[in-house]
């Protein structure tokens, strides 16, 4: 198995894991059928990317023997790191969404209300609308 990989992809678990950075560690499980069951992926079991071009290492379920990313021919690695942007985002989103806090009414110090959207976005910024690593 490479060392040191930026991203690990598991077929078996539909994941995808970041492997440096400040999301270093964060795995998500991508739901698209249609994604992993392309016939290019239908004998793999994991990769480790982002080493080196000759380090890479595609990891097979047969006995076929192990071979970099580029031998394998599967494509653009960007494909598996688009999707773990796009799920990042949405729990970017949903962790916004969530942060929700009571303010004191300032007419009644005794009564609380939800905060506005505008206050909101002074406490936490913009929510976000977009992810890039």
């Amino acid at each position: 198995m490479a060392t040191k990989a930026t991203w690990t992809v598991v077929f078996e678990d539909k994941a995808i894991i970041k492997n440096t950075g400040i999301e270093s560690g964060t795995t998500y499980k991508i739901n698209d059928d249609a994604f992993w069951s392309q016939s290019k992926y239908s004998n793999i079991w994991a990769i480790q990317y982002g080493t080196t071009p000759s380090s890479d290492e595609v990891e097979y379920i047969d006995t076929t023997p192990h071979s970099s990313f580029d031998d394998a021919n599967l494509g653009n690695f960007q494909d598996f790191i688009t999707k773990w942007d796009s799920a990042h985002l949405a729990k970017l989103q949903s962790d916004w969404d969530l942060n929700n806090e009571e303010v004191e009414d300032p007419v009644d110090s005794q009564t609380f209300r939800n905060e506005t959207e505008a206050e909101k976005i002074a406490r936490l910024g913009a929510r976000p609308t977009s992810y890039s690593s």
